[in-house]
């Protein structure tokens, strides 16, 4: 029983007197309190429908996925770094590669059955911790890499089914990160009422969310991601007014990337206190990728500029 009466919270006087033996014991009954909070939960959950975690293997493959996706990522940059987009050799690259990448239709698909099932993949990989790299991983696919193809109606529907699949992996990770954010929040910032062993109050209403950490998957980031391969679609398809939609598709996607920056630095900041390790892994390879991606920026425009692409020199 939760109360949120905040009458049975100690005076500041009274706080500041404490002696060392009553912080002890209430160290101890705040143990005792999230202990029997969490058999509680657990046995909850066993008289629920709620079929577990999955085992360590599948996690183990989820990661080794991810680790993939990555993989394909950074050597696609590379390779295009090098290259310079070359029309007789990165055109054929550019037909085929997008079935390496994170956005692609291939390996979306697998991410967002990942996500939809992220709630049960919580053991070696969880996707609490580790689901919004795999966003930005997503996003940062989909807007260093545009879809190259002749025919304009393949165009469409594979740029549209990657925004559809953008916005539905937001909302799978909103799914998984909100109920365990709103649970951190109110163990943290939950005390004791004094009428009984497990009876707690707040001073703040608890929301859906919490107030801790205000990452969420379905943000502005996401709606310029997809604003910015909208644009795409009706820059390829537009006969009149083409200057204005570039110059709105150019800005949007700047400042995709500068929300996505900023979103990474939050999240390494801010984010919970566990799993650090994974945490800095993740979120160090989306380092890595930010950094190949603006160095990519620059030398395929110096490599095309020497090459005489003038139109690919000048596109960012």
């Amino acid at each position: 029983m939760i109360s949120t009466n905040n009458r049975h919270f100690l005076p500041r006087s009274s706080r500041t007197k404490l002696t060392n033996s009553e912080k002890t014991s209430q160290q101890e009954a705040k143990f005792r309190l999230f202990s029997f909070a969490l058999c509680s939960e657990l046995n909850e959950v066993q008289s629920s429908n709620y079929a577990g975690d999955y085992p360590a293997w599948i996690d183990n493959m989820v990661m080794v996925f991810t680790t993939a996706s990555f993989l394909a990522t950074v050597i696609l940059m590379v390779v295009e770094m090098m290259g310079g987009r070359k029309p007789t050799r990165l055109s054929r690259l550019s037909q085929s590669r997008r079935y390496f990448l994170p956005s692609g239709p291939i390996s979306l698909p697998v991410i967002l059955v990942i996500m939809a099932k992220g709630y049960r993949i919580n053991t070696v990989f969880p996707m609490s911790y580790n689901g919004p790299a795999i966003l930005q991983l997503v996003r940062m696919s989909a807007l260093a890499f545009a879809t190259e193809t002749e025919s304009d109606i393949k165009y469409v529907f594979l740029e549209a089914s990657t925004v559809s699949g953008i916005l539905h992996t937001a909302l799978y990770l909103d799914s998984i990160i909100l109920p365990y954010y709103t649970g951190l929040d109110a163990l943290v910032s939950s005390r004791f009422s004094g009428e009984c062993l497990t009876c707690v109050c707040r001073q703040q209403v608890l929301v859906v969310g919490g107030r801790l950490i205000f990452y969420r998957g379905w943000s502005v980031t996401t709606a310029m991601v997809a604003g910015t391969m909208i644009f795409r679609i009706f820059s390829r398809l537009a006969t009149e007014g083409k200057a204005r939609i570039m110059f709105m598709k150019f800005t949007m996607e700047a400042l995709s990337w500068i929300l996505i920056t900023l979103e990474c630095v939050y999240l390494l900041i801010i984010s919970p206190p566990e799993r650090t390790w994974t945490r800095a892994a993740c979120f160090g390879g989306v380092y890595v990728l930010l950094c190949l991606q603006l160095l990519r920026r620059f030398t395929t425009s110096i490599v095309a500029y020497y090459n005489g692409n003038l139109d690919n020199a000048v596109r960012w």
